[in-house]
């Protein structure tokens, strides 16, 4: 399946698809409030508030596989406004590994991290930067949202004005 045909629903229930965010780099990060990881939100949003404007555009999947995550979307919703104030798109809870993960989450793992290593995700807040060209790079979850290795490939693969 093309990364740009798989169906999105949004956290308030609209549908979508990945494609809608065709062209832009894409940094689709799957998250949970619960987690001790969680302060990475606000590294998320930095990077959504300088880059959002240049063709860039943060993709949160809240995931309980990992049980951190809140109950319903709508808290999910109430909580990375308040407590993060999270203006990128954030997509319904989402399964990650196994038989029922979404569509997505079985095409991004085919991707090797830096070290070589796809499959499963192995915690909250694991990255993938997919570039304009379809080209997908995996950041494992304690790398942090603004490390260099991810700025760097997002400022590389934005359009050049």
């Amino acid at each position: 399946m093309l990364l740009d045909e798989i169906p999105l629903t949004t956290l308030h229930g609209d549908d979508t698809t990945f494609g809608a965010y065709a062209g832009q780099v894409r940094l689709v990060v799957n998250v949970a409030s619960r987690c001790g990881l969680a302060p990475q939100y606000e590294k998320l949003e930095q990077l959504q508030r300088t880059y959002g404007d240049r063709g860039f555009t943060v993709l949160g999947f809240p995931s309980n596989q990992f049980l951190q995550e809140l109950g319903s979307d709508d808290a999910v919703a109430e909580y990375c406004s308040t407590t993060w104030g999270v203006t990128f798109p954030m997509f319904a809870r989402t399964k990650v590994n196994g038989r029922s993960a979404h569509p997505l989450y079985k095409e991004l793992t085919k991707a090797p991290d830096a070290s070589g290593k796809a499959g499963r995700i192995t915690w909250n807040f694991e990255k993938f930067v997919v570039t304009p060209d379809g080209s997908v790079h995996r950041f494992r979850p304690k790398v942090e949202p603004d490390a260099p290795e991810i700025v760097d490939l997002i400022t590389a693969s934005l359009p050049t004005v």
